[in-house]
């Protein structure tokens, strides 16, 4: 047996038997479901100098390729008002700095209030509880989730409230199903065919105009703030059953999560009174000068800060009481949570706010300038180096590509796995661009590309059907919701299109490549060692012209 491999994360270790891949900059690699208090104790320390400087690397390099990218195109090519530019670079700093404090805040309070629910939860071994649990957290923490955020307040048509929440119930509904399929040994890969049968059966007797959202819906919860609690509990309930399948059944929790909200709000189209037709609701701000530009942040800043606290008030208020009743863990390593949250709270008021005023709605007008224009099918090849920049851009990618060449031994190397994303991702670019300027059906898409991906679980490894479902959210990083999906919007409208169908989608689209492209490497994987173990094989046998004298005559 191997021994235990321990893998470091920014103040966070875990023993593992397994790999999970998860979106953003939170990428765990799971072997095991054990997590020691020993380990927790030395690892529960708020960050210092070089963590903090590491988060905030990772939002600049998130960040700073499609800046550059935006700021040549102004400056030299696409005539823009100078406020709104500025307003956009004012923008990109708030999201630098609120990205990296959020996600500094979400390793030291999301991930351990998961672990410590979780653990508490599993060792009651209680069905009901584990269950109702599950739905609750899954509800509480998805409303949270900044990269929903940002779709429910950019989706025409339908009250955002109603879909946040549309969605959580979703992802909280699927927690359960996956604590099931974790309990009672269901196989993913039949687990995953029967749902998505499900979803496009509902796809083809929904109204046109909620495809693509619900699609969409499924690409952007997958972040940073649900991940680490669906792996925590996910992780705690496989460690219940002490069989071996138990390590692989760890598995598929965030791919299972992520199929709640396409059908929850496919089902919403069904009830729900929604105008299809309505045009984007991105708002573009006009300022007169640099003072009005500055009171339009400050007067977006306190709604953001009301909207922020009410979606963490749940989860405070929900782990405050197991604290005081099951919990109880001590004052300091509570008071680090705490202090976890507030810079999560700090972080998605940044997040959001520079989002909102500067940064969208600079995507949305030069997206509309460009789609307006006599080369407006320029949109293709920008869409395509915009998705190759940020999916380079994006630090959970490098993991992945790391941990795709360790799985399959060094058969497939880091510089191919991350050359065949990027290409994967710049052509959901360019197809989306060709869909706003088109008008056609996110449907043909979707369909085929889910063929081909459930196709292909049927001849890799299951480890790599496992990481290429989990990892569907990991190419969808916050910039595809904050800056590509206005830019379509822009452009969508600009052409008199339909922003429901044919703009919406592109986070679908994008989210959907990893599928098909892990499981090719997988295949490439499982080609090449069969043909290194032929070889080793015809090495060891005789020539045929070779004679072999056993004894002298």
């Amino acid at each position: 047996m191997r021994p235990p491999v321990f893998l470091m994360f920014p103040r966070y270790t875990i023993d593992f038997f397994h790999v999970c891949v998860i979106k953003s900059t939170h990428i765990f690699v799971v072997r095991s479901a054990v997590l020691t208090e020993k380990t927790m104790k030395r690892r529960n320390k708020l960050p210092g100098k070089n963590g903090f400087y590491e988060k905030m690397r990772e939002s600049v390099a998130s960040v700073l390729p499609i800046t550059l990218i935006v700021s040549v195109l102004c400056l030299f090519f696409v005539p823009l008002d100078n406020a709104l530019m500025l307003s956009f670079l004012i923008g990109s700093v708030m999201i630098i700095f609120g990205m990296g404090l959020f996600n500094i805040g979400a390793e030291l309070s999301v991930s351990k209030i998961g672990a410590h629910i979780g653990s508490k939860m599993t060792k009651s071994k209680n069905l009901a509880l584990i269950l109702s649990l599950s739905f609750i957290l899954g509800l509480i923490i998805t409303i949270a989730e900044p990269d929903l955020q940002v779709l429910a307040d950019n989706v025409p048509g339908i009250n955002k409230t109603v879909l946040v929440l549309t969605v959580s119930v979703g992802v909280g509904f699927f927690l359960v199903v996956s604590m099931l399929r974790t309990l009672f040994r269901i196989s993913l890969k039949w687990i995953l065919i029967g749902f998505y049968a499900l979803v496009f059966l509902l796809a083809a007797l929904s109204d046109r105009g909620i495809l693509s959202v619900a699609f969409d819906s499924g690409g952007v919860t997958t972040g940073p703030m649900t991940v680490p609690f669906i792996m925590a509990l996910g992780v705690g309930v496989a460690s219940i059953r002490s069989d071996e399948g138990a390590k692989s059944d760890s598995f598929g929790l965030v791919a299972l999560c992520s199929i709640g909200p396409v059908l929850s709000v496919l089902i919403l189209g069904f009830i729900y009174s929604f105008n299809p037709e309505s045009g984007a609701s991105v708002v573009t701000a006009a300022y007169e000068n640099t003072v009005s530009l500055g009171f339009g942040y400050l007067k977006g800043i306190p709604s953001y800060m009301s909207e922020v606290a009410l979606a963490l008030l749940p989860i405070f208020l929900f782990f405050m009481i197991f604290q005081v009743t099951l919990l109880h863990i001590k004052k300091k390593p509570l008071l680090r949570i705490l202090i976890g949250l507030a810079l999560t709270y700090i972080g998605l008021v940044l997040f959001l706010t520079g989002v909102n005023v500067g940064f969208s709605p600079l995507g949305y007008v030069l997206g509309g300038k460009i789609a307006g224009s006599a080369f407006k099918y320029l949109l293709i090849p920008l869409g395509m180096i915009m998705g190759w920049f940020i999916i380079n851009a994006e630090p959970a990618v490098h993991v992945l590509n790391k941990q795709v060449t360790e799985l399959s031994a060094g058969a497939i190397s880091e510089k191919a796995m991350g050359l065949s994303l990027s290409i994967a991702i710049a052509a959901a670019n360019g197809l989306s661009m060709i869909r706003v300027l088109t008008g056609i059906s996110i449907m043909y898409f979707m369909i085929p590309g889910y063929i081909i991906a459930l196709g292909l679980s049927f001849f890799v490894p299951p480890a790599f059907t496992a990481i290429a479902f989990d990892s569907g959210g990991v190419a969808s990083g916050p910039l595809t919701a904050t800056f590509m999906l206005p830019f379509a919007m822009g452009a969508c409208s600009a052409l008199g299109g339909n922003v429901m169908t044919d703009a919406f989608g592109l986070v679908a689209m994008v989210a959907m490549t990893p599928l098909i492209t892990v499981q090719i490497m997988g295949a490439i994987s499982v080609i090449k060692t069969k043909r290194a173990k032929t070889a080793e094989k015809t090495e060891m046998l005789p020539a045929e012209d070779e004679v072999i004298e056993l004894w002298e005559v």
